[in-house]
């Protein structure tokens, strides 16, 4: 079947060209799978990437004209613009939205997968942090809630920006780094450009069911190393069924990130990207929502294939990172623990310093940086024992309003409703309680936002002076 020659349209469309597969290679080499929303506003869209015009037209006569080979055997005759030269790292928050909310059309999605994406042009270095979608987290302007609803609560409320922008601003404050752009990617466009690029190689450390979208039955994949076509990666990515719930999912998408980022530079298949640009890009052009620039796109998936493998840090917010907790209904959430986010974002993204100091001060200066309104229920069977621990720990910084009684009890439990980790964590280690007695019930209007509940265990055995 007769090709098109793609130099004649690259060259009266060379900013379009390589803006749309810049993003391509650059979210692909390190994000593309965490992000498998349906192309919602781009699949009637008269317009594509950045605004361009699709330019469907242009393609191949058949849809099944452009294929692997096309790419491994493709040679350009120019040269690709500079890398990206720019000074300071640059952020990129990658959202897929909830596929569930997508079927059911009946309002804004959430997002299912937000993955941030950090490339340093001055020391070659990049990173990839996963973030869980049940996240505890501060939406700016409305009460906190999980993190995946704040792309929801943009999208409903219209707020400037919308929803990408919300997401991008509640994954800034949260995570504590500063965001310069998102992208939200379309799950077809990503099946697409894997076919293309000849499947992607992973190394299934178990066996697993996945249930890959459309005809293919749910099959097991066997443990090994593999070259999986887009459907199975994708399904491979987004599977929640298997052991280790979310956490492991994020690792596995992670997984695929890299094994796409080496396809790519291991089989140098660059330059058949750019000489089947014009086909690709009326493929997958509508597969994106970004607020990267013609010209950053491009220069930034230069500089992303050529930062070395051992140089892309990755990470998950895992277990050890968060407090299991419940929301006002009952919906299972995790609460951050902000040092830990904060060190382990620091081993991932800065090669040369921290990116922001983590929290200062000693545990009880930290409760006193919070400053929640503290109320204490004396169940512990010793009348005196709830008037002495408020004193002990006002002479510590606290803020107790109230002493109380409560039921008998014979352990304390300490209950969180504002969300106030430094307080819980100093109080905690305190009065000797462990995590499972803990407990996280939020509730703004509560008249205090940390209960002490106090059991004949303290009266028993405490370090009141």
């Amino acid at each position: 079947m007769r090709r098109l020659n793609p130099l004649p349209f690259i060259r009266a469309h060379r900013r379009a060209v390589l803006t749309g597969l810049g993003v391509f290679v650059l979210l692909a080499a390190f994000a593309i799978p965490s992000a498998y929303s349906w192309a919602r506003y781009f699949g009637s869209a008269p317009t594509g990437l950045f605004g361009l015009p699709n330019i469907s037209g242009l393609q191949t006569p058949s849809a099944d004209a452009l294929d692997a080979q096309d790419i491994l055997q493709g040679s350009p005759e120019f040269m690709l613009p500079a890398a990206w030269d720019g000074a300071e790292r640059v952020t990129i928050l990658i959202m897929g939205l909830d596929y569930r909310d997508w079927t059911a059309g009946e309002g804004p999605s959430r997002t299912d997968s937000m993955m941030l994406l950090s490339v340093d042009p001055v020391s070659k270095t990049a990173g990839i942090l996963s973030i869980p979608r049940d996240l505890w987290a501060v939406i700016p302007g409305f009460t906190p809630n999980k993190i995946n609803t704040a792309y929801y609560f943009g999208e409903l409320y219209k707020v400037p920006g919308g929803g990408p922008e919300l997401a991008r601003r509640t994954v800034e404050q949260t995570i504590g780094v500063p965001i310069d752009y998102y992208a939200q990617i379309d799950f077809s466009a990503f099946m697409r450009f894997i076919d293309l690029l000849g499947g992607v190689k992973i190394d299934v450390p178990e066996r697993i069911l996945i249930d890959p979208l459309g005809p293919r039955e749910p099959l097991h994949l066997q443990p090994g190393t593999q070259v999986l076509p887009g459907d199975l990666a994708l399904a491979y990515a987004r599977d929640r069924h298997s052991g280790g719930g979310d956490f492991a999912r994020a690792g596995r998408q992670q997984q695929i990130v890299l094994g796409i980022r080496d396809r790519i530079v291991d089989f140098n298949l660059l330059p058949g990207l750019v000489a089947n640009a014009p086909a690709i890009y009326a493929e997958l052009s509508s597969g994106i929502r970004t607020n990267l620039s013609l010209s950053d796109a491009i220069r930034l998936a230069v500089l992303a294939v050529q930062i070395e493998r051992e140089q892309i840090a990755h990470g998950v917010i895992g277990e050890q990172d968060v407090i299991y907790g419940n929301s006002p209904d009952d919906l299972a959430i995790l609460i951050p623990i902000p040092d830990r986010i904060h060190a382990l974002r620091d081993s991932i993204f800065a090669s040369t310093g921290a990116l922001s100091p983590l929290t200062p001060g000693s545990p009880a200066e930290r409760m006193a940086a919070e400053a929640p309104v503290i109320g204490i229920q004396n169940g512990s069977g010793n009348p005196s024992v709830g008037t002495r621990t408020q004193q002990y720990l006002d002479s510590l910084g606290a803020q107790v309003a109230q002493v109380s009684d409560g039921p008998a009890s014979s352990v304390t439990v300490l209950v969180d409703h504002t969300g106030n980790p430094h307080t819980l964590s100093f109080l905690a280690q305190l009065m000797g309680v462990p995590s499972s007695r803990i407990l996280h019930e939020f509730d703004p209007n509560h008249a205090y936002e940390v209960e002490i509940r106090l059991g004949s265990d303290w009266a028993n055995n405490n370090s009141l002076p």
